[in-house]
């Protein structure tokens, strides 16, 4: 735990000296710039206590640990025009401060002029100061509930961070300081508040955001800790925070790691490859671990009479354990490359097993996962993980995941998301080689779906995960009023009309819509209708109903029929293209999640 408290302050100071912080730093040097001495020093620990709390409480480090359009990050900047009106305006300022003078003498006297509106101002910036999440905190927020490693973890980042800042808070101070000594003080405090009232009013505007946004997709290594924290010193520790080991994969599973071992050292093999290349194939690929046997699970299906299978029982086979959840866009593109294989290779002994673990309740249904199978005609073995006993025991964090198994029970090759499906083949071809089987041709996956290269993010509709909404939705009953008549920015999100909104779904009542700035080929959105009755979503594409030509596959004249729990394609593009949508519902049909690709 020593070693993850020591990298968490590591990490809080490398996220202080990161481009991230540029949106707040002007804001922090002008307030640290006037007022008293330790001034800067309340604005420091204001805002460490904000961020340490944020963490915890508010766990929101998807993307970075600001609030959004929370009703916090208002009053922030609210603060934050105060001060910066106060300082450009000093008559004004006089005029505020006399009366809260009096209450000076209730706090306590020693510490230092400006320590306390200090704290204030440094509070309201932790609202809005958004840095680049690490690994280490994407571990803290896998904890379902704070607990005491947690809150270490938070305070010995919020600490780190706070050094760096301090530092910088007294370096400017200096060079304010020296500006005041040459007699141009008044000037320079007009310029301090209103580099506080600009700093508001980007704020406002979501400029900050925009920014978070460029930095975390358009400029590489902006990481400053990402070796340390890609090492195994502290990926091997993370188990500590999570609960549970990742066994066959780098433990923070982020991308910014690489790949997994067993990944990178597999090239593609052509369908020419002899039995002499698919062996060598098989002696580069690794032996990782024992496989985890299936545990913890519900129903199987495409089994005989339903009976569970196990690795014991299929010793001496190749097997292909794929995690997946029959909502998740990215699952379902990977379904006709596993349907290729399970009926080019179960003759030589492959045998591929779906675990359906859940990611919203409704998945656990067992009648909604049978539909789901033979929705998409998977012939291969599925079981239901509502538990997360089989998902936990491979340490696994993504959907989907692939994990190939060989005839003796280790783990060969794991594969995360979409891709590699040739690296894949590869390997599935030189393990099922291994055991004497003399392969043939390629499958031949059917029905592929190519993603976009840059497509708008997926968010929700509840309030547990909601990203990128014009006002963020608020649980219970509430009326967001007309549709925006404004043009939304692109990946911006708007409700309208009545909504009864929950952590997960969001159910629609009078007149409610939601209009989207997307960009995509094709747009899905989980959606699900009471006792299954069919009810009606119009789809409208820049103003107009949707045409067929542009329509996804469950939009019929203008309009998708809501019936099942399960993801609806809404939008088919020729390519990737940027348009308004504008969803209309009947009263009573639920929403869950967006996904675009």
């Amino acid at each position: 735990m020593i070693v993850l408290l020591v990298f968490a302050a590591l990490a809080g100071a490398g996220t202080a000296l990161s481009p991230c912080v540029l949106p707040v730093l002007p804001a922090l040097l002008s307030a640290s710039g006037v007022g008293g001495r330790r001034r800067p020093l309340g604005i420091v620990l204001g805002l460490s206590i904000t961020l340490a709390v944020t963490i915890v409480g508010l766990a929101n480090v998807v993307g970075g640990i600001g609030l959004g359009n929370d009703p916090l990050r208002d009053v922030a900047i609210v603060v934050l025009l105060f001060f910066g009106v106060t300082l450009f305006a000093p008559a004004l300022a006089a005029r505020i401060e006399a009366p809260l003078s009096r209450l000076a003498r209730f706090g306590p006297r020693s510490t230092g002029d400006g320590f306390r509106s200090g704290l204030l101002v440094g509070a309201a910036l932790g609202f809005v100061y958004t840095p680049c999440a690490s690994p280490i905190l994407a571990a803290v927020i896998s904890v379902s509930a704070a607990t005491g490693r947690t809150i270490s973890l938070a305070i010995a980042y919020a600490l780190g961070s706070a050094a760096v800042l301090l530092l910088l808070a007294l370096g400017g101070r200096r060079v304010f300081d020296r500006v005041r000594r040459a007699g141009r003080g008044p000037a320079l405090q007009r310029v301090l508040g209103a580099i506080m009232i600009v700093t508001a009013v980007l704020l406002a505007t979501r400029v900050d955001v925009n920014f978070d946004q460029f930095v975390a997709e358009d400029i590489p290594n902006v990481n400053l800790t990402a070796q340390l924290e890609c090492s195994r010193t502290i990926t091997g520790r993370l188990h500590e925070i999570t609960g549970h080991h990742a066994k066959f994969v780098p433990a923070n599973g982020s991308s910014a790691c690489g790949s997994s071992s067993s990944v990178s050292k597999l090239t593609a093999a052509g369908p020419s490859a002899s039995q002499a290349t698919l062996l060598a194939d098989a002696r580069q690929l690794p032996h990782v671990g024992a496989a985890p046997e299936f545990t913890g699970t519900q129903r199987w299906f495409n089994t005989p009479g339903g009976r569970p299978l196990t690795l014991a029982s299929l010793r001496g086979h190749v097997v292909l354990v794929d995690f997946w959840t029959y909502t998740c866009i990215n699952c379902i593109r990977t379904l006709p490359y596993l349907k290729a294989w399970d009926a080019a290779y179960r003759k030589d002994g492959l045998t591929i097993v779906g675990v359906e673990t859940p990611e919203f309740p409704f998945e656990r249904d067992a009648g909604n996962v049978e539909n789901a199978v033979q929705q998409f005609g998977l012939r291969y073995p599925v079981v239901q993980d509502n538990e997360m006993g089989t998902w936990n025991a491979y340490g696994n964090e993504v959907w989907p995941a692939d994990y190939l198994i060989d005839a003796e029970g280790q783990v060969r090759y794991a594969a995360f998301g979409e891709g590699d499906y040739s690296k894949t083949e590869t390997a599935i071809r030189a393990l099922l080689a291994q055991t004497g089987a003399h392969v043939g041709a390629y499958g031949h996956a059917t029905g592929v779906i190519v993603p976009s290269e840059v497509a708008t993010p997926e968010t929700y509709l509840g309030t547990a995960r909601a990203e990128g909404w014009l006002h963020a939705p608020a649980e219970g009953r509430h009326d967001y009023g007309a549709a925006p008549n404004a043009e939304l920015s692109l990946n911006e999100f708007a409700y309208s009309g009545s909504w009864k909104i929950a952590q997960q779904p969001a159910e629609a009542l009078a007149g409610a819509g939601i209009d989207v700035e997307f960009k995509a080929k094709n747009a899905y959105l989980v959606l699900s209708s009471p006792g299954e009755r069919p009810l009606p979503v119009r789809v409208l594409l820049d103003g107009r109903p949707i045409p067929a030509s542009e329509a996804g596959a469950d939009v019929h004249h203008g309009v998708v029929s809501v019936r099942r729990q399960r993801l609806y394609w809404l939008v088919s593009l020729k390519g990737d293209q940027r348009h308004h949508l504008a969803l209309r519902f009947a009263p009573g049909v639920s929403g869950y999640a967006f996904t675009f690709g």
